[in-house]
């Protein structure tokens, strides 16, 4: 090819896959196949090889790359990136209204209310619609440049969209905000945690942990998003409203929040405030309170700022998700897989909603790094879904009783002598056959994302593994109703329906199973991607390290463990006495209907015919999307029985279309079966 023509066809395999790019990762709406958007990208990888002078910054092929750097350099803001005011009692948003209302010589102002995200606020800059850089807020007057990471994040475009409705400036400058959403923090965490690698207290200081990390690849490997909220700069072109500014933003291709709204008056942004709230948790991601900005921007001028915060803006914050309570002793559990955590037992603390008495320490490295202590005053924060932690210690609240902790030498259920291999940060039991071991196995088996085994609770798993009669998963399928019957607080028709439960568990998927046999290291995510390439546990058993690395986002030490764990003796003998008993799934290749192409579902309540993670699959097979929370973007409300208040109101408000469970099977075609 030669070089003109090879230049064009770059230039035009860039634009669509940019463009692709927009359509999947910021609109939720792909109009082009993953097979197809990887021959794009492979023909514009194949021209970069062939031609290398023509890579540009800006190739969808260069997301991730470049060296790994010693620091970080830093830029200015062309603008201070200021913080925000922030108030916490409704008198005081009064007080800005009315403050706005004097300053401006006006009986009415605009404002536009929004979530205040809980992440990482940075800085992009485009110059004729290409990313040039890309600055965190550091002090407000300078930032940490780094741009290499921010192009790594798929909602951060490194060219900006066309537009025939708005004219896209030479120069502009846009800030948002990065953050992860609360399940993919959870089992990022999972993760760091398994591996043996710092874990984060919360979504926030893991996104800001990611952007702080020297090698783009490693930013790269973290499930970062990003809202953008704001035009900062901009040569020409730019809208006379703040209002004008966010749809702007989505015609040039970046992704903006869709829950902001105009309002004109005190009662107006106190109800969004108390909406936010009330949906706060249903969100999924995380918000601490709502901002309001005057809406036109000549306004803002008059309004000028203060030293630290603009006087056009105030946050308004949520209730407090952070309490100090007392830890009144730390106790060792034993997981599924060995490992021994450290749980602090702690003064009862109401926080958002919910007491909360225990709390994970995670691993003895970070008992020594926060240097907490039995007797200690802590700050514990409970963030929506993610689960309660310790913040700090509260240092100055120390007496001189607080004793340090350190894990026990002996596993305090079987006495088997722990290890703690160099590296790692898990301390574990080493007898696979210790009975903490076997109840958290049995457990996490019958767990709602594995084989959904109702009945099979705590209390029960206690008494089968104390009573000898269970010693391994396969051992629950021999059980009968009549020995069941025997145990504690468990009746004849208790028994019968426990005993239909697990026949029913047989029928599972194969990536339910993959999950239900606790792998370390294979957590839901993974063994979804290791069903699909593998296809049945045969297949998967058998496959060495060498074929296992072959799949995207499987690394050594997943490989590793995978191969650990089929390699076990007693793991073998488990997968034949599970095939016995009829449990052999095969996987169920995705449907090509089409059904749902183009659809966004959101389900709430409870169904009868389908767990709430199957209904989510049966949307994705029939190619809809499914989400957690209504928006103007919701097509359809499934409403099952105990249907949640905020996703109806919701429903109401942006006029989405409420359907019930036989509706929705319909939909799926599945009356038809």
């Amino acid at each position: 090819m030669k070089q003109q023509e090879a230049e064009r066809k770059a230039e035009k395999l860039r634009d669509k896959l940019e463009y692709h790019n927009y359509r999947y990762y910021v609109l939720d709406d792909p109009e082009i196949s993953d097979a197809e958007y990887d021959e794009l990208y492979k023909a514009l990888q194949s021209i970069e090889k062939a031609h290398p002078d023509l890579i540009t910054k800006d190739s969808p092929t260069q997301r991730v790359g470049g060296q790994v750097r010693e620091g970080f350099e830093s830029g200015t803001h062309e603008t201070p990136m200021l913080s925000l005011q922030s108030v916490y009692k409704e008198e005081e948003v009064e007080r800005f209204f009315q403050n706005c209302r004097n300053e401006l010589k006006k009986q009415k102002v605009r404002l536009v209310a929004e979530p205040k995200y809980d992440g990482v606020s940075v800085e992009l800059t485009y110059d004729y619609g290409r990313l040039v850089r890309g600055l965190t807020r550091g002090d407000g007057r300078r930032g940490e440049e780094i741009t290499a990471n921010l192009k790594t994040i798929h909602e951060v475009p490194l060219r900006l969209q066309k537009n025939k409705t708005t004219s896209l400036p030479s120069h502009l400058v846009v800030r948002g905000e990065v953050y992860m959403l609360k399940q993919e923090f959870v089992e990022f965490n999972k993760a760091q945690e398994a591996n043996g690698k710092k874990t984060f207290a919360n979504p926030r200081n893991a996104a800001a942990g990611s952007l702080r990390q020297l090698d783009p690849k490693v930013t790269a490997k973290r499930p970062l998003h990003i809202f953008c909220w704001e035009i900062s700069d901009a040569t020409e072109g730019r809208p006379s409203t703040h209002s004008d500014c966010l749809k702007a933003l989505s015609d040039f291709g970046l992704k903006v929040c869709s829950e902001w709204e105009p309002v004109d008056s005190v009662t107006d942004a106190i109800d969004y405030h108390h909406r936010m709230e009330d949906r706060r948790d249903d969100l999924s991601y995380e918000v601490d309170g709502c901002v309001y900005k005057v809406d036109h921007l000549a306004d803002r001028e008059t309004l000028g700022t203060r030293a630290a915060n603009p006087r056009w803006a105030l946050a308004y914050k949520f209730t407090s998700r952070q309490k100090a309570t007392r830890i009144k002793e730390i106790n060792a559990q034993v997981g599924r897989t060995g490992v021994l955590t450290p749980v602090a037992v702690l003064e009862p603390v109401k926080i958002g909603g919910v007491t909360v008495s225990n709390v994970s320490l995670h691993n003895q490295d970070e008992i020594d790094r926060k240097d907490i202590r039995v007797g200690d005053t802590v700050m514990v924060e409970r963030a929506g879904d993610v689960i309660p932690h310790v913040v700090k210690v509260i240092t100055n609240k120390r007496n001189g009783d607080e004793k340090k902790y350190q894990l026990p030498e002996r596993c305090p259920i079987c006495e088997t002598k722990t290890i703690k291999p160099p590296g790692e940060a898990q301390t574990r039991c080493t007898n696979a056959s210790c009975p903490a071991v076997l109840k958290q196995s049995l457990l996490h088996w019958g767990s709602r994302h594995a084989t959904d085994i109702d009945g099979l609770g705590e209390k029960v798993v206690n008494q089968l593994v104390d009573q000898g009669m269970v010693e391994n998963i396969a051992e629950l399928y021999d059980l009968s109703a009549d020995a069941l019957a025997g145990l504690e607080r468990m009746a004849q028709k208790s028994a019968a329906k426990l005993v239909k439960a697990l026949e029913n568990s047989k029928r599972n998927s194969l990536s339910r199973i993959i999950y239900g046999l606790g792998i370390p290291l294979v957590g839901r995510v993974m063994a979804r991607t290791l069903a699909e390439e593998f296809g049945t546990l045969q297949a998967l058993s058998q496959a060495d390290e060498e074929r296992l690395l072959q799949i995207d986002d499987v690394g050594p030490a997943v490989a590793s463990a995978l191969r650990a764990w089929f390699d076990n003796p007693q793991n073998k003998k488990l997968l034949t006495a599970l095939q016995d008993h009829g449990i052999d799934p095969h996987l169920k290749r995705r449907t090509k209907s089409k059904r749902l192409e183009g659809k966004t579902l959101v389900v709430t309540g409870e169904l009868t015919t389908m767990t709430r993670e199957e209904a989510r699959e049966a949307i994705e097979m029939a190619k809809g999307k499914s989400t957690s929370s209504v928006s103007s973007k919701t097509d359809f409300l499934v409403v099952g029985t105990n249907p949640g208040s905020n996703k109806t109101k919701a429903a109401q408000k942006h006029g989405v279309e409420t359907i019930d469970e036989d509706e929705f099977l319909k939909l799926l075609g599945k009356n038809q079966e």
